[in-house]
């Protein structure tokens, strides 16, 4: 994979003194340092002498989390774990995803930006302005990681909006899920800001605010800003590294896929990542409705990114069951707010995902439910106070016939003496195996197809039980699993099409990919012993 030093290799590079050790976070393994660790690094004398097990030690951080106040608390109790003990931090991930992820990314991430200039304390990632064009080169320069990148202008952070500078959050917490989620390796994952100005006056009025004070930079001069971008990337890293588009205003989002998508390793989770869920989602739906894909209708609240993605990618798995592109288009509508009860007996489906909040009536999830035996919901948009309707409203106006997703996470639902488990469908399914695949076999370019093909990889996770109980994504705890399968598929169909850059193949893809995964288990720093000549006279 990547070229990154690795700072946990103790062994190899050596620290000056115990102290290093304790605050390199890729070194720092806290209590768990054993005995003789301790002597060999001069830490002995600087931790207490108590020698605790990973396992101890990930439910002291739990039971604190537990205990703190709210949300945000923990979510920045949790970055300075990350930046203390990078293992602890992802073992803790990893261990209790369910709980965690919410504080790491949505929704908690949204409020997070937007006190983002408030909390700040230690910069992770690069900071790009407007005015480092024409050395944007240098700067990555001054990064050594060379496999995944997140990059986002802070334009349209969530369904938050402008946010800026401040929406550094969500490229620092979407590479966290990179590696919590799929296991690629946190040395290789660069959190990156574009940093032209913002149109939010609540940014350019406050005086702790941290990126640039001036209005956005538009047209040409972006254009060559981003232009540069690009170019100066695989320079430095080369045409394998991933450049992750994240949250850019649907303006440019669009036009910037299309203009990159053919000539450099690129994807907008924002358009395709949120198509391969809700595909994924709507696949694993009509298996409990026992109709085809092709049978139904699908209604989309908003014509935004989001759901142009789905409408896109829909259009191609209804191409895969043999409609014709013009024949898959007629079984799809775009409609505001207004248009969701125009023609309900048309449809089957309705999703959202225009991030303008409750638009799900009663009326019209009742509506729903009259027409329809099991109605498929989709309230995608984020974080949860944008969403479109509740799974408690949705369960309760349907009567508990509803198949219901979301983008954020809801509590399960006691309706009529049974419990509704509310699928999640968040782009944390895909995303992180997609860049998984890109970055263990060096995949050069990002078609469409790919998405695709993990959204119905994603299906097939979902098992029978699962979707007795409502689930029609599977369980978060099995996320790891399902990403190292999604990057499976996707590499093989990566060597089909000549797309991998690394040869030669695997012989067996998934062991292959599963030993590049990121480990949260603390590694041997002893120095490696070796032998010595074993002639040597016993007194000299």
């Amino acid at each position: 994979m990547g070229t990154a030093v690795r700072d946990d290799e103790i062994s190899k590079l050596g620290y000056s003194t115990g102290y290093d050790v304790l605050h390199n976070r890729r070194a720092n393994k806290g209590l768990a340092f054993s005995i003789e660790e301790r002597q060999a690094y001069r830490i002995r004398g600087l931790l207490p002498p108590n020698i605790s097990t990973p396992h101890l030690q990930v439910e002291r951080i739990m039971e604190n989390l537990r205990k703190m106040p709210d949300d945000l608390t923990r979510y920045l109790a949790l970055g300075s774990l990350h930046d203390t003990n990078e293992k602890l931090f992802y073992r803790v991930a990893v261990e209790h995803t369910k709980e965690i992820m919410p504080l790491i990314y949505t929704p908690t991430v949204g409020l997070a930006c937007q006190k983002y200039s408030l909390i700040f304390l230690k910069p992770k990632g690069l900071f790009i302005s407007i005015f480092d064009k024409g050395h944007i080169y240098d700067i990555l320069c001054n990064w050594p990681v060379n496999d995944a990148i997140v990059v986002t202008d802070g334009e349209r952070i969530l369904g938050l909006g402008d946010l800026g500078c401040n929406g550094m959050g969500i490229p620092i917490g979407k590479l966290s899920l990179y590696t919590a989620l799929a296991g690629v390796p946190p040395e290789y994952c660069l959190p990156i800001m574009l940093d032209i100005g913002t149109n939010n006056e609540n940014n350019l009025n406050d005086k702790y605010y941290v990126g640039l004070r001036q209005k956005r930079v538009r047209g040409k001069e972006y254009d060559e800003f981003i232009d540069e971008f690009m170019q100066a990337v695989v320079k430095r890293f080369g045409e394998q590294c991933l450049i992750q588009f994240e949250d850019f205003a649907n303006h440019n989002a669009f036009r910037l896929l299309e203009k990159y998508h053919n000539t450099y390793c690129t994807f907008n989770d924002d358009i395709q990542g949120t198509a391969s869920v809700a595909v994924a989602g709507i696949l694993s739906a009509t298996r409990v409705t026992g109709k085809k894909l092709s049978d139904n209708t699908f209604v989309f609240y908003g014509a935004g990114e989001a759901s142009i993605g789905i409408a896109d990618l829909l259009v191609l798995a209804l191409e895969r069951e043999g409609l014709s592109t013009e024949e898959a288009r007629k079984k799809i509508f775009l409609v505001d707010s207004k248009g969701l009860i125009v023609k309900p007996s048309l449809y089957f489906f309705i999703i959202g995902a225009a991030g303008q909040g409750p638009a799900f009536t009663r009326d019209i999830l009742e509506l729903m439910a009259s027409i329809n035996e099991r109605p498929v919901i989709f309230a995608l948009s984020n974080p949860t106070s944008k969403a479109e309707c509740t799974a408690c409203e949705a369960y309760e106006a349907t009567k508990g016939q509803c198949i219901f997703a979301s983008g954020s996470p809801f509590p399960n639902v006691e309706y009529n003496g049974k419990t509704f488990v509310p699928g999640q469908g968040n782009n944390s399914y895909i995303f992180p195996g997609v860049g998984l695949a890109i970055v263990t076999c060096a995949i050069r370019r990002v078609p469409n197809e790919l998405f695709y093909l993990a959204a119905k990889t994603l299906s097939e996770q979902v098992t029978e039980d699962d979707l007795s109980t409502g689930l029609i994504y599977p369980p978060i705890e099995k996320i790891r699993e399902v990403s190292r399968k999604i990057a499976v598929v996707l590499a093989e169909y990566a060597y089909e099409k000549n797309l991998a850059g690394l040869h030669p193949k695997p012989k067996n893809l998934e062991k292959f990919i599963h030993s590049q995964q990121y480990t949260v288990e603390y590694e041997n720093a002893l120095p490696y012993p070796w032998e010595g000549p074993t002639n040597l006279p016993s007194k000299l």
